[in-house]
């Protein structure tokens, strides 16, 4: 009897060292953040709810081959989206926080703040891969008062804000505070294409 608890003792030790050896394996995985450059004069910083415009790369880690360029993609255009509400992965809405408008940022997002163990895009990313991403701002803007207002600008219901859904909305916005006739102009002007 006394060799049998000292076996369940021990195991009952055992894997309460375990387990706290996982939560501290887990806990130590963060997104790590490297400023590239960051504008001498900056009087506003990102914050979650913010709508945000950008352009970043994609790669893995394990041998640095590019998944995403945002310049390839949406015509060229920088990315809008809004910060911390999932728009992106969470190791990106984590890294973007408290960045100017004009810095560039090179960071590495583990997997839990990634895509986990799924991985994601038909393999381009493995599971349990390790991200790179060099992210460059350029706006920060007041960001949709609600999720509500952010689905209605979002007509297209695919969770991002294209370039011609920010001009409908800026298009709207106008007309409620300029006479008509200069409301077609400066959407004109102001959006080229």
């Amino acid at each position: 009897m006394p060799f049998l608890l000292r076996l369940i003792v021990f195991f009952y030790v055992w894997g309460i060292f375990t387990a706290q050896g996982q939560k501290e394996e887990e806990s130590t995985e963060e997104v790590k953040i490297e400023v590239l450059h960051r504008p001498e004069n900056c009087s506003k910083t990102s914050k979650k709810g913010d709508l945000l415009n950008a352009h970043y790369d994609g790669f893995l880690a394990k041998d640095g081959s590019k998944f995403y360029c945002s310049r390839t993609q949406n015509e060229g255009h920088p990315k809008w989206f809004v910060l911390g509400v999932g728009q992106v992965i969470k190791g990106l809405d984590i890294a973007m926080m408290d960045m100017c408008p004009g810095e560039k940022r090179k960071v590495i997002i583990p997997p839990s703040f990634a895509y986990g163990k799924e991985g994601y895009a038909e393999g381009k990313i493995p599971p349990d891969a390790t991200l790179i991403f060099e992210i460059e701002l350029y706006a920060v803007t007041k960001g949709p008062r609600s999720i509500e207002t952010f689905k209605q600008i979002d007509t297209d219901n695919d969770r991002q804000l294209s370039k011609t859904e920010m001009t409908k909305l800026r298009s709207r916005e106008i007309k409620l505070f300029v006479p008509r006739p200069h409301s077609e102009y400066m959407t004109k002007t102001r959006f080229k294409t």
